[in-house]
């Protein structure tokens, strides 16, 4: 038996935290929960879990994640409740500026899922899926 019961908040370091919170807000549809600007952070959720934005403090010396070289986060996955949410959602975000789609939604081998892939503000792989 497991001794843990799902994640409770997921940490993010982003580039700019503003334009990372006004992400989730306006295209997840996201609620801001709390802000920190000593920190500086801002925290969102969608009801289910909690994403800490974290501000870094040098956006121009940090060193961008890439998913084959660095150690850390590859992506974090997002469920969806329909297959049309999915499809909702992917012509929204080829629509913005500050996203970058990474493949369409397509199916997950024989699985019957279907998922996409892109990178959003603060260079964060965010994967969206449907069970």
């Amino acid at each position: 038996m497991a001794h843990t019961q799902g994640i409770h908040h997921l940490g993010l370091t982003v580039s700019d935290v503003k334009a990372a919170s006004t992400f989730f807000i306006e295209a997840l549809g996201f609620n801001k929960v709390d802000e920190r600007p000593a920190y500086p952070a801002i925290f969102v959720s969608d009801g289910t879990i909690m994403l800490t934005l974290w501000q870094a403090e040098d956006p121009a010396t940090a060193t961008p994640f890439d998913r084959k070289a660095n150690l850390g986060l590859h992506h974090f996955a997002l469920r969806v409740a329909e297959t049309t949410e999915l499809a909702k959602l992917h012509e929204q975000f080829v629509a913005r500026d500050d996203v970058t789609i990474e493949f369409e939604p397509e199916p997950l081998g024989n699985t019957g899922i279907q998922h996409m892939m892109c990178r959003i503000p603060g260079n964060i792989r965010l994967e969206l899926i449907k069970l």
